[in-house]
Formats: C-alpha cells, sequence, structure tokens
C-alpha cells in the first residue's frame, strides 16, 4: 500500500484552533504550516479547525467543535488579554476578561471530548502569570491554572517570556516550555538600525527591574554587550491597583553617556514603569533609548508614549503580535510589530513530528548567523 505522505509528518491529523481574538494570529501560522508543507511537496488546504463558542443571552456560554477530532494532535491558540472581543448580556456588551476567555479556553478542550491524541495550549501571555507566587494569604492562580488544564487531558503548555517560568513547578509531571523571542527581536531591530546590534561597544543592554534580569542577561550575553540595571524601590505600606507602588529608580551600572540602551522587559502594562527608566536614561545622557517587550497592552493608551517620542525618551518600543494590539499602536512611528507566527508554526511542526524543539529555544546559532549576515553585508 502506497504511504500517505501527510502520515510522513503526522500531519494528517493535525489541528489548529484559534480562539476568539486569536483568528489572525492562527491563520498566519496556518499559512506558514502550508508553506512548510508546499515546500516538501505536500499540498494542503488548511490544519484549521472551526470551532465556536456562543453566549445565551444570559451570558453563560458553550463551545461547539464543528469537525472530527479523533485521535487528531490538537494546538490551541488562547489570547486571555484580548479585550477587543466582545459578547452581550442582557442586551449590553461586555469585553471580554482573562477570566472569560480561560474559561471559553476550558469549554472548548471539554468539547474534544477526550477524543484528541494529543492537546497542546498555546498562550502566549500566561494567565494570571504575574500572580505566581504566594507572600502573604493570597491565591495561586497561574498554578492552579497549570494543575487545571492538565487534569482535563492538555499534555503541553506553551508560553512566551513568562513573568517567572518557575510557575511551571505546579506540574512537574507534564510538559511546560517558556518561550522567548530573543531572535525575532533582534532580527526586527537589525531591520530598523542594524548599527545598534552590530556595534556593542556603543549599545548597553538595560534591565528596569531585579525582576527581568535573567532575559536581559541572555541578551547581553548573546550580543556581547555590557548590562546594567535599575533597582525599583518601593513603598510596602501601600498597595495601589494590586501593587506597592514604586518611589524610585536607582541606577546600577557603568556610565551611558551617548550609547545606544536597549530596555528589556516581558510587558508594557501601563507603561510609567518604563517611561520613568527612559527619563533616567536621558538623565544620564543616553543616545538612544529602544525598549524590546514581548508583550505591549498600553492599557492606559498610547498617547504618554507618543508624548515621550516627541520629547525624544523614547526612540523605538519593539513588542509581539501574539497578544491583542491597540488599533491606534499602527499609526505611532515610534511602534514596531514582531511577527512571530512563523515561529510558532515551527514549534507546532517539530511537536508534531515528534522532535525536539531546543534549537529554537535556544536560538544561538540562527542568531550568530543572521549577524554575520548583516556584518558581511549581504542582509544590506
Amino acid at each position: 500500500m502506497q504511504e500517505n505522505p501527510l502520515q510522513a509528518y503526522n500531519l494528517d491529523r493535525l489541528g489548529i484552533i484559534g480562539m476568539k481574538g486569536c483568528e489572525e494570529l492562527a491563520e498566519k501560522v496556518d499559512g506558514h504550516l502550508r508553506n512548510f508543507c508546499e515546500k516538501s511537496g505536500i499540498s494542503v488546504k488548511s490544519f484549521l479547525i472551526p470551532a465556536e463558542c456562543s453566549r445565551f443571552g444570559t451570558g453563560e456560554a458553550k463551545a461547539v467543535i464543528s469537525h472530527s477530532v479523533r485521535t487528531y494532535d490538537i494546538y490551541i491558540i488562547c489570547d486571555p488579554y484580548n479585550y477587543g472581543v466582545t459578547y452581550k448580556m442582557y442586551g449590553l456588551d461586555h469585553p471580554m476578561s482573562p477570566d472569560d476567555h480561560y474559561q471559553d479556553l476550558k469549554r472548548i478542550i471539554s468539547a474534544l471530548g477526550g477524543k484528541a491524541k494529543r492537546i497542546t495550549v498555546i498562550m502566549p501571555m500566561m494567565y494570571e502569570g504575574r500572580q505566581h507566587r504566594r507572600i502573604t494569604r493570597e491565591s495561586l492562580d497561574a498554578a492552579m491554572m497549570l494543575q487545571e488544564l492538565t487534569n482535563m487531558g492538555v499534555d503541553n503548555f506553551i508560553t512566551f517570556d513568562a513573568h517567572d517560568s518557575r510557575v511551571q513547578n505546579a506540574i512537574p509531571l507534564k510538559s511546560f516550555e517558556n518561550v522567548r523571542p530573543t531572535y525575532q527581536m533582534i532580527k526586527a531591530c537589525l531591520r530598523y538600525k542594524p548599527e545598534i546590534i552590530l556595534e556593542p561597544d556603543e549599545t548597553l543592554i538595560v534591565s528596569p527591574d531585579e525582576g527581568a534580569m535573567g532575559r536581559c542577561m541572555y541578551y547581553s550575553s548573546v550580543l556581547s554587550m555590557d548590562l546594567v540595571m535599575f533597582y525599583k524601590r518601593r513603598d510596602y505600606s501601600r498597595v495601589v491597583n494590586g501593587k506597592n507602588p514604586i518611589v524610585a529608580h536607582q541606577f546600577l551600572g557603568k556610565d551611558i553617556n551617548d550609547k545606544n540602551v536597549i530596555v528589556v522587559d516581558d510587558m508594557i502594562a501601563s507603561g510609567e514603569s518604563l517611561l520613568d527608566v527612559a527619563k533616567e536614561l536621558k538623565k544620564r545622557h543616553a543616545k538612544r533609548v529602544i525598549v524590546f517587550s514581548s508583550f505591549g497592552l498600553f492599557t492606559e493608551g498610547v498617547e504618554k508614549f507618543n508624548k515621550a517620542h516627541e520629547q525624544g525618551l523614547i526612540d523605538a518600543v519593539f513588542t509581539t503580535n501574539t497578544v491583542y494590539r491597540r488599533p491606534e499602536l499602527k499609526d505611532c512611528e515610534w511602534y514596531h510589530e514582531v511577527d512571530m507566527s512563523k515561529f510558532i508554526g515551527l514549534i507546532i511542526r517539530q511537536i508534531n513530528g515528534d522532535c525536539s524543539i531546543s534549537e529554537l529555544l535556544t536560538p544561538m546559532k540562527k542568531i550568530n548567523r543572521i549577524l554575520e549576515k548583516y556584518k558581511s553585508g549581504e542582509m544590506a
């Protein structure tokens, strides 16, 4: 019997479900997977599986999957922070909260009915990722979420730039992958102004706080750049908007006069802390302030960043397309979007083929290769 070419790649039973708000990203990932197949001489229409979480008038919901999933290798892409999706409850429009998205994710897993061969959840920004540890009498939401999903049959959990990857200790016998978009950020910055990356003596990596030191040390190592940091001094006697307010940013490091600086962090929420860091850097006569942030939430809008750019405090901000971006961001000249869809497609292809993803998680060879191409002028 002639072998089905799809079976050789384990692709004949590959399915991708894009949750509400993730349809665009899921379609891009699907397109890349189909391109991978075409390069191997395999023609595939689509890996997308139609699924819907409809709402009743009371706000209750149910999930329906309109395609067979028996023995399928299922990948569910979910963005719990997409407030651009709304639903009607008692005739009123409600933006979906992270809790609403998470409940819909569980509904989709329930609708699979245990028929899938393997379930992988790709949640770029982890639900409740900032509530990852217990300091006093408080909930451990991220750990509870991971345990709940694995108990429902999820085999792999993939997230990007976790606030603290030690949360995986909650599920020590299950697969948890924390992916960092280092290569894609470097590539995007090379396209923006290659000299920032190619002249390591003129550029410094800046950690905005002690929590970001791990990711900043990686950038510092792969790019052979010096590292400086800020220490957030907080007022622990008060809680404002769920956190202790920052009193001051203490600078620790060498002279940054007339140097390019790259500030690396996992997310931009309100942006106040980041802009305070930018002001401190400019006070020390930094030449350019570039920001690498995996998730650009901009919870209080972009006006503050527009003013900061006009005042020369920030030159460019790079964030990924793995979470919902405010529509007005596309009109901001300081904003640069980093597309992660091909990378997600590569991860899915490797896992589907039961292959290692180590080189994708630590892309040293790819980083060195693209740096050499730019230095030699091949990418001019």
